[in-house]
């Protein structure tokens, strides 16, 4: 199996204000611009601040790359409008899941939102259409699956509030399946690493902003900061099925290739 580069963005966030579209034009241009392409793009949640269809269209004109993009909703979207506006299907407030064929990589991404909530919870029929997409997947090849919510502690006292609820049915599932090398979350707009079930859970950054952890929030002020550039997370699968996780900073100023003198 030839290497696999799957590149997760996170938390977009587009409001129909310039910054945060900016943001993710600069970010889509690295990515596709790389020597080595993307295989995908995974978009892990809250691709929108409000759910409005005109940030869908923000959206969409940034996501038309070269580049498969694959996008499920957060707590921020609405999933009628993500439907609609952004994949060009009928509106519909069913949970929005959808599975992929990347090589020998099957990547499953399930959509953790509650409409009119901030926490996460997976549905009842996206379980059911996990376990299907899991019968039908090659036996001996790798899966990783993506949702918004993390299903772990992070030491971040917003998010871990507005977490996945009942992780541990979702924990079972992972933990009873040796084909699936990861678990890709968002939600955060902090990158971060930790395992879950036995598993890496990756926490893709935000590109609109960076949430503080326990270490240096202080309620209600140093909640965000938004001053740092954006960020994406890169996830390389090789021959072996070892997954490797690269966390970059995608600077808004460019690439500086020497020091100046």
């Amino acid at each position: 199996m030839p290497m696999i580069l799957v590149a997760q963005v996170s938390d977009t966030h587009f409001d129909l204000g310039a910054r945060n579209a900016e943001r993710v034009e600069r970010v889509m241009t690295f990515l596709a611009g790389l020597r080595r392409k993307p295989d995908a793009i995974l978009v892990t949640g809250d691709v929108t601040n409000s759910g409005k269809s005109e940030q869908y269209a923000e959206a969409r004109l940034a996501f038309d790359i070269d580049i498969p993009v694959y996008a499920i909703p957060g707590n921020h979207d609405d999933r009628a409008t993500f439907r609609s506006t952004l994949l060009g299907e009928s509106a519909s407030t069913a949970p929005i899941n959808h599975a992929h064929r990347i090589g020998d990589l099957t990547v499953a991404l399930l959509d953790s939102s509650i409409p009119g909530a901030d926490s996460g919870r997976i549905a009842d029929e996206t379980y059911t259409w996990l376990h299907g997409v899991l019968a039908t997947a090659p036996a001996d090849k790798p899966i990783l699956l993506a949702l918004h919510h993390p299903p772990a502690y992070l030491f971040s006292p917003v998010v871990d509030e507005i977490s996945l609820e009942e992780p541990e049915k979702f924990a079972e599932l992972v933990a009873g399946d040796k084909r699936i090398i990861a678990v890709l979350t968002g939600h955060a707009h902090s990158s971060a690493t930790t395992t879950f079930a036995g598993r890496p859970l990756l926490v893709a950054p935000s590109t609109a902003s960076v949430l503080g952890g326990v270490w240096e929030l202080e309620l209600p002020d140093h909640v965000m900061d938004y001053a740092p550039d954006p960020a994406v997370a890169l996830h390389l699968i090789d021959e072996k099925h070892s997954l490797t996780t690269h966390f970059r900073t995608v600077p808004m100023s460019g690439r500086l290739g020497a020091l100046p003198s």
